[in-house]
């Protein structure tokens, strides 16, 4: 299939930064354990798991746009089911952050956590389903659907490491 061998070093890269920031989450998750809480596992799941799940499902999608498919339409069934996972995994990730007490989200979180991600499971689902009927453009969809991805979870990433940073010493005995 060569309209995706064109993309072969793009998929290389991308998948190449999520599983090396996949990695690095890991780390700094770990560092971040050191600075107990009582409502730190409510915060994780709405805050830092999404996180690492926006990184491997960059990896994923790159993954699978990198097999030797025999057609286009396996290509387009597991990118369509990737996206509708991620859909619905946005409206669990959104339950949590309504329900977790450890930090009252801002309109920045409310985007980046909830409604960034949400577009771009959805662009991915829409952009897999449109591959039968406009390949070249439904490609660039999937590759901006990976980049929303990647960049979500860079910025949810340092906006975690910062709170923790930055909040380290106003934490009191509730927390």
């Amino acid at each position: 299939m060569p309209e995706l061998a064109q993309w072969d070093s793009f998929y290389v890269i991308v998948g190449s930064a999520a599983g090396a920031l996949i990695g690095l989450q890991f780390v700094v998750m770990t560092l971040i354990a050191q600075l107990p809480s009582r409502r730190i596992a409510e915060g994780s799941a709405a805050f830092g798991t999404p996180t690492v799940v926006y990184f491997s499902v960059t990896l994923l999608l790159s993954a699978v746009l990198r097999v030797p498919w025999p057609g286009f339409a396996a290509v387009a069934v597991v990118s369509f089911v990737i996206g509708l996972c991620g859909v619905g995994y946005s409206a669990i990730v959104l339950g949590r952050m309504r329900r977790q007490t450890a930090y009252r989200p801002d309109a920045e979180d409310w985007f980046y956590f909830a409604a960034l991600p949400f577009a771009g499971y959805l662009l991915l689902a829409g952009s897999a389903a449109a591959i039968f009927f406009r390949m070249d453009l439904a490609l660039f969809g999937i590759g901006a659907a990976a980049l929303i991805l990647l960049f979500t979870g860079i910025h949810n990433a340092w906006d975690t490491v910062t709170y923790h940073v930055f909040s380290r010493g106003d934490s009191t005995e509730d927390d």
